[in-house]
This record gives C-alpha cells, sequence and structure tokens, in this order.
C-alpha cells in the first residue's frame, strides 16, 4: 500500500511539475506571441518563395536555393505553417513557444534520467532564462529550437540504448531511434553536429567504459557531424557573404575571441542584464597581454577541473565539458557571417546552456539537501523569487521584439556604436517612407563605420526614391569603391542609369553585376529590358533566356521573351513563350492578351478572342484586351460584337482613340451615319488626324 501511495505521490509531483512549467513558458513568453517579423525573417519566412513553390520542398531538401544555410527541416515547418496562416507572425512565434517549452520539459526528462539533483529546478531555470528569449521570440531561430528538440531527443535514445547494451538487453530500435534524431537535428541546423560529444559523456557519466566498440557506435554520428559541418563552412562562405567579408583573423585572434565568448555566455547565464540583439565586437588585439587573461582563465579552470577531478565529480566536468563543446562552433574558430558586427549572440549558448544550468541547480540541490526544515523553507523561497525574476525578465526581453524599429531601437540604447542596428533601422524607416530618418540612420552608420558599403547602397537606394539621382549614384559608387563585388550596388546603380535613360552605362552596371553573381536573373532581366527599348532584340532574347535558364518559373521573363519575339515577326516563337508564361502564371494577363495578340497577327482569330476573354476574365478593366478582342471580331465581319468590345474599353478608357476610331468605322458598316458622327466629334477634340480619317469613311 505504502508503495501505492508513494508512486500516486511522485505521478502527482510530476503532473504538477509538468503544468508549472507549461504555465510559466506560456506566461513569460506572452508578449512574443503579438511580435511581429523582424531582422531575417523576411529571409527565412515573409520573402522566402520556397514557402509557396510548388517544387519548394524538393529545392528546400535537395538544391542549394535556401536563402540562408541548409536548414531544410527548419524551412520545412515553415512552409507547413505558410499553408495554415500565411504571413500571420502570431502562428509562427507560437510554434517556438510550443517547442521551447517541449524542450523545457524533455530537459526535466533527460536530466532525471541521468539522475541530476535538481532536475526540474534546472528545467525551470531554462525555461524562464532572458538569455533564451532571442531563440524563442525571434521567428528566424525556429533553427535553434527545433534543433534542441530533437537533440535531447536523440540523446534520451541513446541513453536507453547505452543502458540496455550495456545489460546486455535488446537495444539495436534504440540506437537506429537516436540516430535518426539525429539527423533530424542536423537537418535543422547544423551546429547539431557536437551532440557526438554529449553521448560520450553519457557513457561516462554512467560509469559504461567507452571500448572500441563504443568507438564505433559513435562513428556514424560523428561522420554526419563532420559532413554537416563541412557544408555549413562551404554554405557560409560562398551564400552567406564571409568569401567577400575580411575578417582578418589569425588563429591567435580566433583563440582570443574563443576565451572571452566562453566567460560571456557564462557571465550572462550568472547576471542576464542589458542582453541586447546586437553587442559590442570587441576589439582583438594579439600584442595587448591583457587580452590573453580570459584564454589563460580557460586554462586555469580546464587544469583545476583534471587535477581535482575526484573532488569535483564526474558531473561537475561533464557539464562544463558539454558547454565549452556545444558552443566550440560558434565562438571563433569557424568564420561566421555575425563576425562582421559581434562576436557573440544570446541565441549561440541556447543548446550549451544546459550544461551550466544543470551544474547550478545540482549544487543548489545538493546544498539545500543538507539543511534542516527551516532552511529549506528558505531555500525554497529563494528558488522561487529566482524564478519569478528570470520569467521577469524574460517577459520583458520579450517586448523588444514587437517590430524592427523597436528591437533596433533598443540595441542602440544599449550598444550606441551598432552601426549594423543603424543601418537596418534606416531600411525600416525607408520602407515606412520616412526617407529623411532613413537618411540620417544610413549617415549615422557611415559615421561610426566608413567603409560600410551596404550602407551606402541603402542611402543610394533612398536618394533614388526622392528623385535625387546623383546623389543616388555618388552613394552607390562609394559603395563599390569600398567593395568592387557588391553586385547588388552595381545592379541599382545600373537600375538608376536606366530611369535616368543612360542605357549604355545602365548596361555595363548590370554586365558587372551579372558577371560577380553569375546567377543573378534579374540583372539579366532588366538586360533584356533595355536591349528591348534599343531595338537590340537578338541580345534581349539572350538575356531573357539567361533569366529563364537561372529561374525557369519567371512567367514575366517569358512574357517579354515573347514580345520581343513579336517585334523580330518570330510568331510562333512568341507564342510559346507566352504559353509558358501562363503555365507558370495562369492569372497574368497581360500574358494572355499577347497571346491574343499574336495569333491574330497570324490570323487565328478565334484564338485570339479566346485568350482575350481569358485576359478580361482576370482582369475586367483591361481596356487593350477589348479593344484588341473587338479588332478580332471586325475581321471577322461580326460588327455587333465590335462595337460591343470597343465600347467597353472606352468605358475604361474615354479618351482611347484606336477603339473610338474602330468603333466608328464599325457604325458606318452598320450604317449608323449618327453614331459615327459622334465619335468623330470626340475624337476631333483627342485626335485631328484619326478624327479625319474616320470622316473620310462616313458617307455624305
Amino acid at each position: 500500500m505504502n508503495e501505492i501511495n508513494s508512486a500516486a505521490v511522485n505521478k502527482g509531483k510530476l503532473l504538477a511539475g509538468t503544468i508549472v512549467i507549461i504555465a510559466a513558458c506560456l506566461l513569460a513568453y506572452m508578449p512574443a506571441m503579438r511580435a511581429g517579423f523582424v531582422w531575417d525573417d523576411d529571409r527565412y519566412v515573409t520573402n522566402n518563395e520556397l514557402l509557396a513553390a510548388p517544387d519548394g520542398l524538393w529545392r528546400i531538401w535537395f538544391t542549394a536555393d535556401s536563402p540562408s544555410q541548409y536548414f531544410p527541416l527548419t524551412y520545412t515547418s515553415f512552409r507547413l505553417e505558410y499553408d495554415l496562416w500565411k504571413l500571420n507572425p502570431t502562428g509562427y512565434h507560437i510554434t517556438n513557444i510550443i517547442l521551447h517549452t517541449a524542450n523545457v520539459l524533455l530537459v526535466w526528462v533527460l536530466l532525471r534520467r541521468l539522475a541530476i539533483p535538481g532536475a526540474w529546478f534546472a528545467a525551470a531555470i531554462f525555461a524562464l532564462h532572458p538569455v533564451h528569449v532571442e531563440s524563442v521570440a525571434w521567428i528566424s531561430e525556429r533553427k535553434n529550437v527545433l534543433l534542441v528538440f530533437f537533440a535531447v531527443l536523440s540523446i534520451l535514445a541513446w541513453v536507453d540504448f547505452a543502458e540496455r547494451s550495456h545489460n546486455f538487453r535488446p537495444s539495436r530500435h534504440f540506437y537506429i531511434l537516436s540516430l535518426l534524431l539525429y539527423i533530424f537535428a542536423l537537418a535543422a541546423k547544423s551546429t547539431a553536429c557536437t551532440v557526438p560529444v554529449a553521448l560520450l559523456l553519457v557513457l561516462w557519466l554512467k560509469n559504461i567504459p567507452v571500448s572500441w566498440k563504443r568507438w564505433l557506435q559513435i562513428v556514424p554520428f560523428l561522420l554526419l557531424g563532420l559532413a554537416s559541418g563541412l557544408l555549413a563552412i562551404w554554405w557560409e562562405l560562398h551564400h552567406q557573404g564571409t568569401k567577400f567579408t575580411r575578417l582578418d583573423l589569425n588563429l591567435i585572434d580566433r583563440f582570443l575571441i574563443a576565451g572571452r565568448a566562453l566567460w560571456f555566455y557564462i557571465a550572462k547565464l550568472l547576471w542576464p542584464v542589458n542582453l541586447v540583439f546586437s553587442y559590442p565586437q570587441w576589439k582583438i588585439d594579439a600584442t595587448d597581454p591583457l587580452q590573453y587573461g580570459w584564454l589563460a582563465a580557460c586554462c586555469a579552470v580546464a587544469f583545476a577541473l583534471w587535477y581535482w577531478r575526484k573532488k569535483v565529480g564526474r558531473g561537475t566536468i561533464a557539464a562544463i565539458v558539454f558547454f565549452a563543446a556545444t558552443l566550440l562552433p560558434v565562438i571563433g574558430f569557424i568564420s561566421l557571417y555575425t563576425f562582421v558586427y559581434t562576436y557573440v549572440a544570446d541565441h549561440y549558448q541556447y543548446f550549451a546552456s544546459i550544461g551550466p544550468i544543470a551544474l547550478v541547480a545540482a549544487i543548489g540541490s545538493r546544498v539545500t539537501s543538507k539543511l534542516d526544515k527551516q532552511g529549506k523553507g528558505i531555500a525554497k523561497i529563494i528558488a522561487g523569487v529566482l524564478l519569478v525574476t528570470l520569467g521577469t525578465l524574460t517577459w520583458r526581453q520579450c517586448r523588444v521584439y514587437k517590430d524592427e524599429e523597436t528591437l533596433y531601437r533598443d540595441v542602440l540604447l544599449k550598444n550606441p556604436s551598432s552601426w549594423m542596428a543603424y543601418n537596418n533601422l534606416g531600411s525600416v524607416y525607408s520602407n515606412f517612407g520616412h526617407y529623411e530618418d532613413a537618411i540620417e540612420v544610413y549617415k549615422q552608420a557611415i559615421r561610426i563605420k566608413p567603409d560600410f558599403a551596404i550602407a551606402y547602397v541603402g542611402l543610394g537606394a533612398v536618394y533614388s526614391k526622392l528623385d535625387r539621382d546623383e546623389d543616388a549614384i555618388e552613394a552607390h559608387k562609394k559603395a563599390i569603391r569600398i567593395n568592387p563585388n557588391y553586385a547588388t550596388a552595381r545592379y541599382n546603380l545600373g537600375a538608376i542609369y536606366d530611369k535616368l535613360g543612360r542605357y549604355q552605362e545602365a548596361i555595363e552596371a548590370y554586365k558587372q553585376a551579372s558577371k560577380i553573381k553569375p546567377d543573378y536573373a534579374d540583372a539579366y532581366y532588366n538586360l533584356g529590358v533595355i536591349y528591348g527599348k534599343l531595338g537590340h532584340y537578338q541580345e534581349a532574347i539572350e538575356s531573357y533566356k539567361q533569366t529563364i535558364k537561372i529561374k525557369p518559373d519567371d512567367a514575366a521573363a517569358y512574357n517579354n521573351l515573347g514580345d520581343v519575339c513579336n517585334n523580330l515577326d518570330r510568331y510562333e516563337d512568341a507564342i510559346e513563350a507566352y504559353k509558358q508564361a501562363v503555365r507558370i502564371k495562369p492569372d497574368l494577363a497581360e500574358a494572355h492578351c499577347n497571346l491574343g495578340f499574336t495569333y491574330g497577327k497570324l490570323g487565328r482569330y478565334k484564338e485570339a478572342i479566346v485568350a482575350f476573354k481569358q485576359a478580361i476574365e482576370l482582369r475586367p478593366d483591361y481596356a487593350d484586351a477589348y479593344y484588341n478582342m473587338g479588332v478580332m471580331y471586325w475581321q471577322q465581319g461580326q460588327f455587333n460584337e465590335v462595337v460591343e468590345s470597343c465600347r467597353n474599353a472606352i468605358k475604361i478608357k474615354p479618351d482611347y482613340v484606336e477603339a473610338r476610331y474602330v468603333l466608328g468605322l464599325c457604325y458606318v458598316a452598320l450604317g449608323e451615319k449618327d453614331l459615327a458622327m459622334e465619335e468623330y466629334k470626340i475624337l476631333k477634340t483627342l485626335d485631328e488626324q484619326v478624327a479625319d480619317e474616320l470622316f473620310k469613311q462616313i458617307p455624305p
């Protein structure tokens, strides 16, 4: 009976603990539910064509089309959500919060399985610690919460496998499950490559010998992690921009960054104040002896742990090793694009923080267990105050993610030297049409960082919107002088030249952009437009074909290609191009209209009428489609239909000279002289020459 009562009490405690954690997470992260999209969310969600494209899922997993790193599982989750709530940020935020809550519960289960004292308290700290807000309240960090979800599940499966195999029980299924879950974790974010360290630590904590057989079991995890890590490095170089970003960091610099970063993350866990989306970038100087202090302190801790390993115990060592190893990919040894403006970020330690948090909770639990009843009561009060404080700080930090302006203003309040925040704030102001404010913050970014090419491009774009074209040209030229390989700057410069009618300069700028970035479809497209304006139709065709080669689903490029083919009297080619355009984008009314126009040139009037009707169905105010359909009816002698079509065109566009002329001719053919004269009188006010032509056709 006592055993039954004890089991019931334990189940009750587990249920109560679960409810408290879920409620705490929901309360602490409630402001995030009302937050919007912020930096990088456009690449991951709002402007990510892979979420809506018919072949998007295939491209997410099996191509290099992803706008950021290779995170196929993360993008897949976004694609599924896009089908549910499109671009409503609330749904994405709630999913992140649910995943974080699940992670907290899984951490609790894992620590209990590893017999770590204070497991629930550790999970509660992990749930409410404000350093994790960046990972949960920022939609783009779905990859982080998703990584931890599958990584912890993988470790739990490994615990079952290790225990069963050590006790000679069936365990193969748990090994396969652990490996599969690890693959999912890597597919969420490549920094899961450090999980094999955790698997080894599990064996060590449980006193399971790491024999050669165990090493063979770990090898698949290591190989998968290595492959994922190498892919991430390659992607960072060739897709994220670090290839063209001069970080100027040698090996000593990287060690100095790593040493300081480890202490920075520990400090933020112990004293989570002044948390900021973008921390100031440290000045790394290998000639300054003081900068070696952080690294020396790391070495001292490592030596002390080894020297007093029996006293400190395996749990302490495992927690610290897990922390350092999990942070290894992001503390300086591998170049990340974020290193351009900061060497640290809160979201980097979301997974790693489990180690120190578990260690603190275990120490607190052991100290509390030695206290008397009154002391334990005081300890519980202190623990409760700590959790409430952490939860309050988390709630406050979530409000920073309300929108981009709020986020960047918070950064500038805490880090006034953040040229990145000034630049991004400029983009926000520009999008809202606050151009003068945008100019000011872009200039502030440039004052802080004179070689900041991106800010010059942003400034130039605002100048262009204000028609300050010479200022815009000069800003883009400065960006190009700073970074000659800046394809976007050259592309924007081409657009400004095009706007001013300086077509040869525009062509040269677009060519340079496409040379730097061979897959720059928009540059080829705009080249095609300019060549078309200049009557260089063959060059235009080649440019549009190159666009289509890069973007096979570019309906506008097919439509323009059809126009150029029409100009060369290549009607069958034009028809094929227009058909491709409407196949890709069935609601592209212009392509339907162009298709009808081309059918008309070939005398295929019935097909032309069908095409014009489709254009009108899509765009009821399409005057040109009505007019051209009227011409097709005229060719077939269907005068009543001509009248109806031209009247519809004129109703939409009263000054439509051509439509009134054809309508007048049709009235003449129908013997409606008075109506023809009315059209003549109106045409007289619009175009005398056309009116005179109509008058000649009206019988006396």
